[in-house]
């Protein structure tokens, strides 16, 4: 399923990317992604940029779907640990830790088809409730 579907908003650089939900649930989210070679640094391997995506949205979707009621999550914060490469198809892991009315902590990790670690993730993320900028009624179609 794609990530905007999982959430109910349109997540453009995830579709470009390729990231998929495998599954989630309330807190938890599992994400996965093929790196193809446009997405690969010049070592053959998952660029770091490419690896820091998928632990950002893997945390963001575990963090909007913790209650249900979150529109969208903003990172504040995203501390992310290379520790290894990553080839072929990757999988993301993400829990949210704890959520208050408007800040969720989350963590999580990207692993490789075989269950190697490439890499450890920490987050703060903003919880959006209610309307959000993305669900804005266009003024040109409002009616007066």
């Amino acid at each position: 399923m794609s990530v905007s579907k999982t959430i109910g908003r349109h997540v453009p650089f995830a579709e470009l990317l390729g990231v998929t939900v495998a599954h989630h649930e309330p807190g938890l989210a599992r994400l996965e992604l093929a790196v193809r070679p446009e997405l690969m640094n010049s070592f053959e391997n998952a660029h770091g940029g490419v690896v820091m995506t998928l632990a950002d949205i893997a945390l963001a979707v575990a963090a909007i779907t913790q209650d249900g009621t979150a529109r969208g999550a903003q990172t504040i914060e995203l501390k992310l640990s290379f520790i290894g490469p990553g080839t072929g198809r990757l999988f993301a892991e993400g829990r949210c830790l704890k959520a208050g009315k408007s800040i969720a902590f989350c963590e999580g990790e990207i692993r490789d088809a075989a269950g190697n670690l490439v890499a450890k993730a920490l987050g703060t993320f903003k919880l959006h409730r209610g309307r959000s900028s993305g669900d804005a009624v266009d003024p040109a179609r409002a009616e007066p």
